[in-house]
């Protein structure tokens, strides 16, 4: 059953609206499909209209150069009117409309046929045309052909306009994400000042009173002094995490890993109990450097602060493993039981683990290092032994 399109031309303007219809000039998917069309149906002129209140607009057109005409005595409006899904006229048909087409155009034609361009609730938004200047009657495949193509053009249009949604969305999320950042900058500014205070004065008042205190008092400091370094530290991690976005916006460059790595090992070499084992040459082509650094220095850093071992060993391998460079991060920490592998990728979920200076973890460091991982179109996993290390292997996609 055909809908009355004309009692619901209110309803039909306002989904129109929705597509954002005036972008789509000169766009070139819609510019093949006049061409094509016209080459089927051997025909001099073929147009993609729009049907709006008062106008018919055409988004792309083949053989001939006018950009919009009145919506009244149009062929558009005719195949509109006819409830028909495709609509065939030869001049005999309907003279007036031949002859209005004449002045439009400024060329004589004798045959007209057109497809209409309904929407996924059966609203019509324009019509696929093609003109000719002999009276004829299309073959099947060239019935076909028209019909095909115009599903293809609906389908075009459909596909612009959730585009353009997803893009609305994914501003809008892009600006809360901004707003959020923010509010977390100076969320933390806020309280790591009067952290930084808590510390100092804590600290100040313990060395002040050497001898002076019990021993329950100096511990409730203690307790004082450790909470604001591990609160400290869990800002610091929030703001890193948000931050890795920004690392993600850098340019892909090409690397050389050995020398990336060793200036990462420098860091250590004034703690004598660290020993870190790298590939002496590796080239990687076209990554991200800022972001594989930061997951290398997350990745490092925790495989030594949980390793209370005399010596602590990180050994670091690598492999090209077309379409993906391999690593492998292995360190002689603590470890921890391997059902616990998928927990500790949660963002702030911890082990209830401290590391070697007694701090706990905030749950951010390998959270933020499979987020950078997945962003470059990898994965990442972990095997682990309590009390013989642990084994983090992770992928980027090669560009």
């Amino acid at each position: 059953m055909e809908r009355n399109y004309a009692s619901n031309e209110n309803l039909r303007a306002f989904v129109l609206e929705s597509y954002n219809l005036t972008k789509f000039t000169n766009n070139p998917d819609f510019d093949e499909i006049t061409h094509l069309i016209a080459s089927i149906c051997k025909v001099p002129v073929s147009s993609l209209s729009i049907i709006y209140p008062s106008k018919i607009k055409f988004i792309s057109q083949f053989g001939m150069e006018v950009d919009e005409r009145d919506r009244e005595n149009s062929f558009s409006q005719a195949t509109f009117s006819s409830g028909k899904r495709i609509f065939t006229l030869n001049y005999n048909d309907a003279p007036s409309l031949f002859d209005d087409a004449e002045k439009t155009l400024g060329k004589k034609f004798s045959f007209y046929a057109g497809v209409l361009l309904k929407d996924p609730s059966g609203y019509p938004l324009g019509a696929l045309n093609i003109l000719d200047t002999q009276e004829r009657q299309l073959e099947d495949n060239q019935i076909h052909a028209l019909k095909v193509l115009a599903n293809q053009s609906m389908k075009l249009i459909e596909f612009r306009k959730q585009k353009h949604q997803f893009q609305v969305v994914q501003n809008k999320l892009k600006q809360k994400y901004e707003e959020l950042e923010k509010f977390a900058s100076l969320v933390s500014h806020d309280i790591k000042s009067p952290l930084a205070n808590i510390i100092s004065l804590t600290e100040l008042l313990r060395e002040e009173n050497v001898g002076k205190l019990d021993e329950e008092t100096v511990q409730y400091l203690n307790y004082l002094v450790e909470s604001s370094y591990a609160l400290r530290n869990y800002v610091d991690g929030i703001l890193s995490f948000y931050r890795s976005d920004h690392i993600l916006d850098k340019d892909n460059e090409n690397v050389d890993l050995h020398q990336l790595l060793q200036g990462i090992a420098k860091l250590y070499d004034v703690s004598e109990d660290v020993i870190i084992e790298y590939p002496r040459e590796a080239n990687l082509k076209n990554v991200n450097k800022a972001a594989l650094t930061q997951v290398f220095l997350n990745l490092i850093s925790n495989g030594l602060k949980y390793n209370n071992k005399p010596v602590r060993k990180i050994e670091i391998e690598f492999e090209d493993q077309d379409p993906f460079y391999f690593f492998k991060i292995i360190d002689n920490g603590e470890g921890f039981p391997e059902d616990q592998a998928d927990k500790i990728f949660e963002l702030f979920s911890t082990l209830d683990t401290v590391d070697r200076d007694g701090n706990p973890g905030s749950g951010i460091g390998l959270a933020t290092v499979q987020k950078l991982v997945k962003s470059m179109g990898g994965s990442i996993k972990v095997e682990s032994t309590p009390g013989k290390g642990s084994s983090f292997s992770f992928t980027i996609q090669r560009l």
